[in-house]
């Protein structure tokens, strides 16, 4: 059993605490990607083009020899064509419907009804949780990962910082604790490549520091406008949160109430 100190948000020691069991697990990279994989795949919603794109107009035309209103003998290819206006029997044809006109439908559009979930083993995905917490846990894989974390850590943050309703009080707190070199990584942001810019992800941040609290808090708000910091209900902890692009070792902070409601109610174990 792993035992850390408790520090407040002016980095004075208040004390230690011993870790829960569920910090016991080994670092398993493949069963947290997998479980990674299906977070990441059960958030992706449904999308396609209408079943009738393309396909809203009639294009019979006859290939036969005495057909009327057949395109037989005219010396043009057997494309599905509608007729846009005749005069006798000489008809303005458009090619229509197939996929290589103008206007026609798209040989294999995306469908709607495609299934991108996946099913992961409860026991399986708990592990998985348990392997991150571990990982989150080792100093050494959170720098290997890109942190740069304060020379005290891993520790646990008292439990009055989830009272901190202004950002400002985060930003000094983190300040304080020693990650300020963490908060300019992630402050800074890159611009997408591609088309992607064009649809709401423009810039690419980094992940920084994840606040682990014990329920609904003030902090839950006053943290979210700090780039790269994000903060998460202890119940609601998943393997994506805690390991980000598959890779385990993010650095999380962990209030001394988080700590004791997963020591309570043995979540994830």
């Amino acid at each position: 059993m792993m035992k850390l100190s408790i520090y407040d948000s002016e980095r004075r020691q208040a004390g230690t605490a011993d870790l829960p069991g569920q910090f016991d697990e080994p670092v398993n990279s493949d069963l947290i990607k997998r479980a990674v994989l299906a977070v990441q795949a059960n958030k992706r919603q449904p999308y396609g083009a209408s079943p009738v794109a393309g396909k809203r107009q009639s294009a019979k035309l006859s290939r036969r020899r005495r057909n009327y209103k057949g395109s037989y003998g005219m010396g043009i290819s057997r494309v599905p064509r509608k007729t846009m206006s005749r005069r006798g029997r000489r008809f303005m044809w458009t090619g229509a419907f197939a996929p290589g006109t103008v206007g026609g439908r798209r040989a294999h559009p995306p469908k709607a009804f495609k299934v991108f979930g996946r099913k992961i083993n409860k026991e399986e995905n708990r592990k998985a949780i348990r392997s991150a917490l571990s990982a989150s846990m080792d100093a050494s894989l959170v720098v290997k990962r890109g942190h740069r974390i304060p020379d005290i850590y891993p520790f646990i943050l008292s439990g009055d910082a989830e009272s901190f309703s202004k950002t400002k009080q985060v930003l000094k707190a983190l300040t304080v604790l020693g990650f300020g070199a963490e908060l300019e990584r992630t402050s800074v942001r890159t611009a997408r490549a591609g088309k992607g810019k064009m649809r709401g992800r423009r810039y690419i941040t980094k992940k920084g520091p994840l606040f682990v609290v014990s329920g609904s808090c003030p902090l839950v708000k006053s943290a979210r406008n700090l780039t790269g910091v994000e903060v998460v209900e202890v119940s609601r902890l998943n393997a994506e949160l805690l390991a980000p692009g598959t890779k385990p070792g993010r650095s999380t902070i962990f209030t001394s109430k988080a700590i004791e409601r997963m020591s309570r109610e043995g979540l994830f174990s």
